[in-house]
């Protein structure tokens, strides 16, 4: 694993292996269901590598994508991380060939960045408890990096609000009469 080394750093990089796991459908229109089951952190990169097969059920490490960890999303972080249990979140999107059904775009640990892509509709966004390491890394990351910004309460503009001239130059007026006066509901009439 890296080490947090300079506190001015913006940002820091983890290599995350992603493992899918395949297994039969449970209906007849889905032949297969894919689910990613773990992450592998420091791992090498892979390309949908065979881990294990155990009859019908097969896991693959389909990908090693970078975790960044950017010290302006800290509050992020540490928001994820009081998650039970905290999680990292992946980010799929269907692939071209059978073989590789689905492609992996981005591992993350913010909550916050995880949420957009779930918005956009194209995207499957898997949560996956992180291992006791990467939770350290994480948090101490995150705790290095994050500083709470006090509330500070917006003072007022000086600005007159009762200087403004109801009526002058509404349309709805005509100009023959009392240029001051708010324009009037009619009243209806009972027959």
């Amino acid at each position: 694993m890296t080490e947090i080394a300079d506190r001015n750093a913006k940002t820091d990089v983890m290599p995350l292996g992603v493992v899918v796991r395949r297994q039969p459908g449970v209906t007849r229109w889905a032949r297969w269901s894919w689910k990613v089951t773990s992450v592998l952190p420091g791992a090498a990169p892979a390309d949908w590598q065979l881990l294990r097969e155990a009859g019908e059920i097969s896991e693959f490490h389909a990908a090693s994508l970078p975790l960044e960890l950017h010290r302006s999303e800290a509050e992020a972080y540490l928001h994820g991380l009081t998650a039970e249990p905290p999680c990292i979140y992946v980010i799929l999107r269907d692939g071209a060939s059978e073989e590789r059904p689905l492609d992996v775009l981005l591992v993350t640990a913010s909550p916050y960045e995880a949420q957009d892509y779930a918005d956009n509709g194209e995207d499957l966004v898997e949560k996956v408890p992180m291992p006791e390491g990467l939770i350290a890394w994480v948090r101490d990351f995150a705790q290095l990096h994050f500083h709470d910004e006090p509330f500070k309460k917006r003072r007022r503009d000086r600005v007159k609000t009762d200087a403004n001239e109801d009526g002058i130059g509404d349309p709805r007026i005509s100009q023959l009469t009392d240029v001051y006066r708010s324009p009037m509901m009619k009243k209806a009439r009972l027959s």
